[in-house]
């Protein structure tokens, strides 16, 4: 394959991915959004599913995996539902394992299509990258920041050498504030 062919393959991968996230944020996390922004009717089918409404981990991976759905309704309808405690403990378990998937699919893909576009040794010449202690310090820092596009950023920290333990301690202990 010639470099015009890998970049033109590289854009349209990118393109079908993000036309993937828009259409899944479009028919299924618009009408989810919706659900949980209305408090009884989302503690009414909570209640009426008993165990299984903890199947809302389940919306909280997929908000995190197609980070354009907004997390701040599905966390204030996790409180209404199920209480302050459960319901930050059924978002957290959702997160990790939501930003584990994330950090797990871009290692694995990420890297080869962002050199398409990126030489690594430019991505790796950024001086944060270099020191591993400081990029920990600075992840948990925004993560710890409410309002700061996590699961975007998620995307990020895949391409970088944190390792899988540090990421998933970040992403489940510095998000409690949000």
């Amino acid at each position: 394959m010639t470099d015009k062919h890998k970049k033109l393959t590289a854009w349209l991968a990118g393109f079908v991915f993000v036309l993937f996230f828009v259409l899944v944020a479009w028919r299924i996390g618009v009408p989810m959004v919706r659900f949980v922004s209305q408090p009884q009717e989302f503690r009414a089918w909570v209640d009426a599913h008993g165990f299984g409404g903890k199947l809302f981990v389940g919306l909280v991976i997929l908000q995190v995996i197609v980070a354009i759905i907004p997390g701040e309704p599905l966390e204030i309808g996790a409180g209404y539902a199920f209480g302050t405690v459960e319901g930050t403990l059924l978002c957290l378990i959702g997160i990790a394992i939501g930003s584990t998937l994330v950090f797990l699919l871009v290692r694995k893909l990420g890297v080869r299509l962002v050199e398409v576009f990126f030489p690594v040794e430019k991505i790796r010449s950024l001086r944060f990258l270099q020191d591993s202690q400081r990029l920990n310090r600075l992840t948990f820092l925004i993560f710890f920041i409410p309002g700061t596009p996590k699961d975007l950023l998620s995307y990020f920290v895949g391409l970088t050498d944190m390792k899988l333990s540090v990421w998933v301690a970040i992403s489940f202990f510095a998000r409690i504030p949000s």
